[in-house]
């Protein structure tokens, strides 16, 4: 079973922020593979859709506390490390690249800190998906709308990011 985490901050306030990238792109494979609605599960502090071969999840733990959420739901179906695939936002790419990435450190960005920090374990793979560079202070940068200029990259990003979802995903 694999678990395939979005991060981002719960509620309206934070929808459209860069942070939120993962949330956004979690949502639309959930539309694109007409998987139902989401169920807020307290137990495990987050967003849930299980299916037989996966659980997704939106921690609603706040970006930064990631790790707490994953790590109930890791313990609670048994989910090999290997199993992980987190989708986040990226500072160090650019607007719209996309790397995949199994292993290694959090390189800055606090979420996946959280997730190596309350897993013990960095052997899970991320899709960092880029939103820089960043412009002023990067925490809030990362907190800020996407603007109109970014908005049209956006679009094209979410689907390649799908894309390379359902490539890791493929045999399920």
């Amino acid at each position: 079973m694999k678990l395939v985490v979005g991060l981002g901050n719960p509620g309206g306030k934070y929808a459209n922020t860069r942070h939120n990238l993962g949330f956004v792109i979690i949502d639309e494979l959930v539309k694109k593979l007409d998987l139902g609605k989401w169920t807020k599960e307290d137990k495990f502090k987050s967003e849930i859709i299980k299916t037989p071969e996966m659980v997704l999840v939106k921690p609603l733990t706040y970006i930064n506390n990631s790790g707490l959420a994953i790590n109930l739901l890791v313990s609670y179906y048994k989910i090999a490390p290997e199993d992980i695939i987190l989708v986040h936002d990226e500072l160090d790419l650019p607007l719209g690249k996309i790397k995949v990435k199994s292993g290694g450190g959090a390189a800055g960005h606090h979420g996946v800190e959280s997730v190596i920090n309350s897993l013990n374990t960095d052997k899970f793979t991320r899709i960092r998906i880029g939103i820089g560079p960043a412009v002023g202070p990067a925490d809030k940068f990362v907190l800020e709308d996407f603007n109109h200029q970014e908005r049209p990259h956006l679009k094209h990003t979410v689907k390649q990011a799908l894309k390379v979802l359902n490539s890791l995903l493929s045999p399920i």
